[in-house]
């Protein structure tokens, strides 16, 4: 016998012995099975991409601990001046990059972001304005402050911002998002994200749609480092969905062999006893 008739009859007996993969029951199954193992393997896909955007993050988090600081204007275009509103928002690419501002702190406009966590404790973080010699501003979290003893609607003591012309340098942070426009509290400004779009609702000048987190902070305040993104567990949910596909191919593959295997006889030794 050739090799091609070996493999032409191999083929035959394939073709009987799983013909039963062409009735509408196991076609409704190889269906279902596919699209399952594919919707998988996009999800390990969409994670595979989150790891990426994630891991440049916390390069780019890295690489700003001991970069040079740059002006902001190079970095982030700034709104127009004797405008309302922000600017347009930094690209990927620069967030998280040391820059520095100058000018002068507007003490009547800062505003307590509450419910942030430092070292495990829930305070606030102190976000002042920084007014720039064009008229327009950048907000500065210039710190962490543990709540006041009486109780979450009594002010904090906080440090006050600097006077005069002040030289800022620090990480440019993205806006936070589902930010809402700041309230009046016991005679403060507070609101629970740094949303620029949203602050500048109370401000009586335009802003950066970003912020700067302060290098140094004053006593009192403690510093409010990046945190960098969990790209790990990403990545495993990747390999965990991938396996999910494989997994289901393979059942598949399982439950189609053993039909084409047919019933198991019972062994002569157990019909005996």
């Amino acid at each position: 016998m050739t090799a091609r008739r070996a493999v032409r009859n191999a083929w035959v007996t394939w073709g009987i012995v799983y013909r039963f993969l062409a009735t509408p029951r196991w076609l409704g199954y190889a269906a279902l099975t596919l699209v399952a193992a594919t919707v998988m393997v996009f999800l390990g896909l969409w994670q595979l991409d989150r790891y990426h955007q994630r891991t440049d993050i916390n390069n780019r988090i890295d690489a700003g601990g001991v970069a040079t600081p740059v002006a902001i204007e190079r970095v982030l275009p700034g709104p127009p001046a004797g405008t309302k509103g922000v600017g347009p928002a930094p690209a990927p690419a620069v967030t998280w990059t040391r820059v520095t501002a100058t000018g002068h702190f507007d003490r009547e406009h800062e505003v307590l972001i509450r419910g942030r966590t430092v070292d495990g404790s829930v305070g606030f973080e102190v976000v002042t304005p920084l007014v720039l010699s064009n008229g327009t501003a950048v907000l500065v979290d210039r710190g962490w402050v543990a709540p006041a003893s009486g109780g979450a609607l009594v002010a904090p003591a906080v440090p006050p911002a600097p006077g005069g012309e002040v030289t800022i340098d620090g990480r440019l942070h993205p806006p936070e998002s589902r930010g809402t426009t700041p309230q009046t509290v016991e005679r403060h400004l507070e609101t629970r994200r740094i949303t620029p779009r949203a602050m500048a609702e109370v401000m009586p000048y335009p802003l950066f749609n970003a912020y700067i987190g302060a290098d140094k902070t004053q006593a009192g305040l403690s510093p409010v480092t990046p945190e960098k993104e969990n790209a790990l567990q990403n990545g495993g949910y990747v390999i965990q969905w991938w396996l999910f596909a494989a997994g289901a191919l393979y059942g598949f593959y399982y439950v189609a062999r053993k039909e084409a295997r047919g019933p198991v006889e019972p062994r002569e030794d157990k019909l005996a006893v």
